[in-house]
């Protein structure tokens, strides 16, 4: 029966996916859960062998979700009576819904009801018409949809009645299904990676943390296999939570795919959202090398203010500034620098990127877009997925263009408040940024490509002597990457900057 119930659920979530408008789809975020991603999710909930509990399934699609936690249920607590609400709002997917709920509760044999709410899951969780049978929930599961919301949009204004700022669909649903549990109640959910770190998703991130303690992090590292069928290719993250449970450990783990091949590992509450940080990001070290990492770097002596260096975006929008880009050399036109000139560890221009490659200030305001003659780090913001490292890091050299330099805005740029580095420190900097331990501790936090300055302010340093050593002993250009480990640690641990005797070795 329970492998019954499981199939048909299937069929009705691969129905329910054929039948959606691309259009319709793309708005609403729509992400089908497949069978294998629903019973992992459905795993990880503490179920009471006895009694009854208020489940809501909000954004619940075909009831993929529902039937995971159902066929649990019946096949581990015989005991235990089931009261599930379902929320959706496309009609388009409604009849697979309800087909799922009934046969969910045809296979509960009476310990399980269902309620299907059609309709907008924000509008009716919010506001002074709020719909009662959105409170007072013991579980909460879900997979929200996947879009952005506008700053002015509805949805969003709506969710910050709620108490905090959510600037995707998937923000908002958790924010308002932590909202409606019990104390002691549970969040389970299935979402991008994306929200554990950079500054875009610091309000959601801040209230949910107040609002539930971490239970479990499960991380599939395919960007592919979960949603294989659906074209998401976003790092996934399986979250559980208690509304006002205990900060003391987090269960952490990690699967190429689904629940088969996990390995799991038991650390400290505070290793993984550090009660020091004030923007509450929440760093994954699923296995040694990512801990090895961790304690490595956060016993680095400093921090980018500590060492008075800044980073910043660069200052050149290409659609406000249109007049003052050039693609052929022009008299006192500065350099513009784009991530595509980052090559090899070299800030390479000008080069054949299809961008231009000039900027021309043409008004007082386009001056103040430009650095001055000096030396200068460079990172890419968006690392491609093809590239083994998150942080790709480059060196800008006066030597090559004396003069003012334009660094395009999809680039991080470190300086000296405005101006330019010394030498050894910008090669320093670059190896340092460059290395295998920067990015394996970068991945414990990042699950997407983007590098925000944000996040780059956040890590810990060398000392600034040790950078300078690194920079000296740094080749023109970048070299291996087993090369560039062998140099930081010889550095790092000639100088003590970081405990340890054995050089960091990522295994990835």
């Amino acid at each position: 029966m329970l492998s019954d119930l499981l199939a048909l659920a299937e069929q009705n979530r691969v129905a329910a996916l054929a039948g959606l408008d691309p259009k319709t789809q793309d708005s609403l975020g729509q992400f089908f859960t497949p069978a294998r991603a629903a019973a992992l999710i459905a795993s990880l909930p503490r179920l009471p062998g006895s009694g009854r509990i208020r489940v809501l399934d909000p954004g619940a699609g075909s009831g993929m979700l529902t039937a995971g936690l159902v066929a649990r249920v019946i096949q581990e607590r015989p005991g235990l009576a089931v009261h599930v609400v379902a929320v959706e709002r496309d009609e388009a997917v409604l009849p697979q819904l309800a087909d799922t709920l009934d046969a969910c509760k045809a296979a509960g044999d009476g310990r399980l009801t269902c309620e299907l709410i059609p309709g907008d899951f924000i509008a009716a969780a919010t506001g002074s018409s709020a719909d009662e049978r959105l409170t007072g929930f013991d579980l909460v599961i879900q997979n929200p949809p996947y879009a952005k919301l506008a700053v002015s949009s509805p949805a969003r204004a709506a969710v910050r009645t709620a108490g905090a700022d959510a600037p995707n669909l998937y923000a908002a649903f958790l924010t308002l299904g932590a909202a409606a549990l019990n104390p002691g109640g549970q969040l389970v959910a299935i979402t991008p990676r994306s929200f554990c770190n950079g500054p875009y998703f610091g309000g959601f991130r801040a209230y949910l943390l107040r609002q539930i303690a971490l239970d479990r992090l499960h991380v599939f590292e395919s960007r592919s296999t979960v949603f294989a069928d659906t074209g998401v290719s976003q790092e996934n993250v399986v979250l559980s939570g208690t509304k006002g449970g205990l900060r003391e450990t987090v269960v952490l783990s990690t699967s190429t795919g689904h629940e088969d091949d996990a390995a799991h590992r038991e650390v400290q509450y505070a290793d993984v959202v550090h009660p020091d940080d004030p923007h509450r990001f929440i760093r994954i070290a699923t296995n040694d090398d990512d801990t090895a990492a961790a304690e490595r770097m956060l016993s680095l002596p400093d921090t980018l203010a500590s060492l008075e260096i800044t980073v910043s975006t660069g200052r050149v929008v290409g659609f406000r500034s249109r007049d003052c880009l050039l693609t052929d050399a022009y008299p006192n036109a500065a350099p513009l620098v784009y991530p595509g000139n980052l090559r090899g560890g070299r800030v390479v221009w000008p080069r054949q990127i299809g961008k231009p490659q000039w900027y021309r200030a043409v008004a007082e305001r386009d001056e103040k877009l430009l650095l001055p003659e000096g030396w200068y780090c460079v990172v890419k913001r968006f690392s491609s997925k093809e590239e083994r490292r998150r942080i790709v890091a480059a060196v800008w050299s006066p030597e090559q263009v004396p003069g003012p330099v334009a660094f395009e805005n999809h680039v991080n740029v470190f300086h000296a408040g405005g101006a330019g580095l010394d030498r050894d420190i910008v090669f320093g900097l670059s190896m340092w940024l460059n290395s295998s331990l920067v990015d394996t501790f970068f991945r414990t936090f990042s699950g997407h490509t983007q590098v925000n300055a944000t996040d780059l302010r956040t890590m810990r340093f060398p000392d600034a002597e040790s950078l300078r050593q690194i920079g000296r002993l740094a080749p023109a250009q970048l070299p291996e990457q087993a090369d560039i480990d062998a140099t930081v640690y010889k550095v790092l641990d000639a100088t003590g900057s970081a405990p340890g005797s054995e050089p960091f070795t990522a295994s990835r």
